[in-house]
């Protein structure tokens, strides 16, 4: 893969307490838009979902939603996107997701972003993908995961040759540029050790 031609994006279902994240999702959406770039995404209208899914509608993107046939109703899904997808149950959604994306892009949301953000890491660290998995580290969101996987590495459970591969940027404009960048093999996505930043990625 030399390319990338479509993100997916785990987030949250809520809106979250600080406005920059609302603000990073609506601003995220634009720049995939403009970047031409298609969303995959979980498929709902609510939260930091429903606010990415419709900025890149509202600037001329192209989006893909995929959500279980329990969550519908639940997370109200997003009936304007260009293209639906309803899945049996939740282990087909996240594997449709994995199969239709070129990058993996984390903003903040809770335990079903952090589950299928985590669930990407481990199949990267296990040489199921080369895929990049970028942290959107808004407001220093993902600050304790990243301190947790340090952690991790400094007790020897992640080892050498078994190393958590991932991206960090800490501005929304960072994103795309750092996905294609690692995508055509300039930057090593190598963060197991210390607490990582675009500029040493």
């Amino acid at each position: 893969m030399k390319t990338i031609q479509t993100v997916c994006v785990y987030c949250g279902s809520g809106p979250g307490l600080n406005p920059a994240y609302v603000s990073a999702a609506e601003a995220f959406g634009r720049s995939l838009a403009e970047e031409g770039l298609r969303l995959v995404y979980g498929g709902g209208s609510l939260g930091l979902m429903g606010t990415l899914a419709r900025s890149v509608l509202r600037h001329g993107g192209k989006v893909t939603g995929i959500i279980p046939e329990f969550l519908v109703s639940r997370e109200k899904m997003l009936r304007d996107v260009d293209e639906h997808i309803v899945t049996e149950d939740m282990h087909t959604r996240k594997r449709t997701m994995f199969e239709r994306s070129d990058a993996f892009v984390a903003l903040p949301g809770g335990l079903g972003t952090l589950e299928e953000t985590v669930e990407m890491l481990t199949w990267s660290q296990l040489g199921q993908h080369e895929k990049p998995v970028l942290l959107a580290n808004i407001s220093n969101f993902w600050q304790p995961l990243i301190a947790l996987l340090t952690h991790m590495r400094g007790e020897e459970f992640i080892r050498e040759g078994l190393m958590a591969h991932y991206l960090v940027a800490e501005e929304v404009a960072e994103i795309v540029p750092a996905l294609r960048e690692a995508v055509a093999g300039r930057k090593s996505a190598d963060q197991g050790a210390g607490a990582p930043s675009l500029s040493n990625l």
